[in-house]
């Protein structure tokens, strides 16, 4: 791996943003299906074409696969998200939509060449049937999970199955130095869309939410509801890295905030219908201080979100220019087991602005203007994001916003240094904290039993030598940084992926936070918020 320094990590975080985004113009579509149009002689001619090949052409060709191609080359003259879903990516694609699976509930690594245990889930398959962190599982019935050549994905699908079906696993436990056999029963196990949830402060909750699938609605008016018991009267609602996902789930996460029958899109196709969604009286935050925060990698449902509450003087919108995602998908079944996820409208938030970027230049164009971003300085200030006068809006308090490209926050939040981005890729991208956290768990799970998560974020405190140990876990992996100038930084990541591993998501998430620049500014603004209203309260005394 290359050394982490000067422009390798605006590139990594350009490749990033491209996947992600990609990702995500794959997820954003309505909720029905269409049916293809009949025939005609244009479909006719590419049908007849496929016969000859495949009952004349000299050599044995996969004609499925040329299809495929076919497929995929028509598509991509068209916009960068109208996208082809082949017949064995669909199942993997319908279930993290869906949000949720047929599964034994476990998270692991493939630890060396054997499937290890990180945690199960609380309540499901396996913590019911007994187990534990730091387990292998050696075999599933009768298939061999252990091996340098056994794939992710091949031992994914051997644990997976109908729920209610049994499994019996042998596992190799550490701690006990014995291989016990473990029946399990599969039941469904959720895909979480929301990440975490705590309270910012007093008074505030914290919501972080990773895409906008079936269950996303329902985990968000969960998390809600929790925060809202333990005080929340004010909200941060995170979608950051958010590539998108079903457009009517967005609706009805932007209901929560907007009062009755205010305008939260609307949406126009090829002969001009305009189609509009409006809020009802059902919202459970209304009329309550939310911040919202979005960064270049928000795409989409977030921006759906962002654009409604901007455009209706709701809340704050913090951070930085959004992608620039105004098209609006539609599923369609090609008959086979695949599908096509086709462009079938534009959408405009209330003021009328579209926030789609120009594709006019192609697909690699469009995916990869983000290093335009970069070399601009736009990341770095919001006096360098380029706007036009001709998409000027108005909202209707007089605010100033913009269209063409993405959804302009209220309080922009820069770019983290070249340094601190390559901390966030060690966490996020490469995954270098979690993996040495788990190798110490390894060394003695014991040393932390006597924490409840509450002692464990208010005492524990990472040591120099953990932090050591660290910094020569990431050297043999050829990286270089200033790891003494990020210390406390470093520690605390260290100390959230322990939480994460031991405790929850949740914990993990408080912890970072305290280093995380955009919460940072939430909290100033809260804290002038505050003061400006007990001033306006002091003068209007008699």
């Amino acid at each position: 791996m290359k050394k982490i320094k000067g422009y390798i990590w605006p590139t990594l975080l350009a490749l990033a943003v491209a996947l992600g985004i990609f990702v995500g113009g794959k997820l954003h579509f309505n909720d029905s299906p269409e049916k293809l149009f009949s025939t005609n002689s244009k479909k006719d001619k590419l049908n007849r074409l496929i016969d000859y090949i495949d009952y004349e052409y000299v050599d044995d060709v996969d004609t499925d696969s040329i299809v495929d191609v076919t497929v995929n080359n028509i598509l991509g003259k068209l916009d960068p998200h109208s996208v082809y879903i082949p017949k064995d990516e669909m199942k993997d694609v319908a279930e993290s939509m869906k949000g949720d699976f047929a599964g034994i509930g476990v998270s692991f690594y493939m630890y060396r060449d054997t499937i290890t245990v990180i945690r199960t889930i609380k309540n499901g398959p396996s913590y019911i049937g007994g187990i534990k962190p730091g387990d292998r599982i050696l075999m599933a019935d009768k298939d061999t999970l252990f091996g340098r050549r056994i794939a992710n994905d091949d031992v994914v699908s051997t644990l997976k199955g109908k729920i209610g079906t049994k499994v019996k696993l042998k596992v190799y436990r550490k701690s006990e130095d014995t291989i016990l056999e473990v029946p399990v029963v599969r039941d469904r196990v959720p895909i979480r869309s929301v990440d975490a949830y705590y309270m910012l402060t007093k008074d505030m909750g914290y919501i972080k939410i990773n895409r906008f699938a079936e269950s996303t609605f329902d985990e968000f008016k969960d998390a809600l509801r929790k925060l809202k018991l333990r005080g929340a009267e004010k909200l941060t609602l995170d979608l950051r890295d958010n590539p998108g996902g079903y457009l009517g789930i967005a609706e009805k996460l932007a209901d929560e905030f907007l009062g009755e029958d205010k305008l939260i899109l609307f949406t126009k196709n090829k002969k001009g219908r305009i189609n509009k969604a409006y809020a009802t009286k059902k919202g459970d935050f209304e009329d309550k201080p939310v911040y919202v925060l979005i960064n270049e990698r928000s795409a989409s449902a977030s921006e759906i979100i962002a654009g409604a509450l901007q455009d209706n003087d709701i809340g704050t919108i913090v951070g930085r220019r959004s992608f620039g995602k105004g098209l609006v998908q539609r599923e369609m079944d090609l008959g086979d087991g695949s599908a096509v996820r086709l462009t079938v409208s534009r959408y405009y938030t209330p003021t009328g602005r579209s926030i789609q970027k120009s594709y006019k230049d192609g697909n690699y164009d469009y995916y990869h203007r983000f290093m335009e971003r970069y070399e601009s300085g736009e990341l770095l200030s919001a006096d360098s994001i380029k706007v036009a006068d001709s998409l000027k809006f108005v909202t209707p308090k007089g605010k100033v916003v913009y269209g063409g490209g993405g959804i302009i926050p209220d309080v922009f939040v820069p770019i983290g240094s070249n340094q601190e981005e390559a901390i966030e890729s060690m966490d996020e991208t490469y995954q270098f904290f979690a993996r040495f956290v788990f190798e110490h768990l390894e060394e003695d799970r014991t040393r932390y039993d006597g924490y409840t998560q509450n002692e464990f974020l208010d005492e524990f405190r990472v040591d120099d030598i953990l932090f050591d140990n660290f910094i020569q876990f990431v050297l043999d992996r050829k990286i270089k940084l200033d790891f003494y100038a990020y210390e406390d930084k470093i520690k605390a990541y260290l100390k959230a992926n322990i939480a994460e591993q031991l405790f929850s998501p949740n914990l993990s998430a408080q912890i970072k936070g305290d280093y995380d620049s955009m919460l940072k500014r939430v909290k100033e603004l809260d804290k002038a918020d505050i003061e400006a209203s007990q001033l306006g309260a002091v003068e209007m005394k008699p």
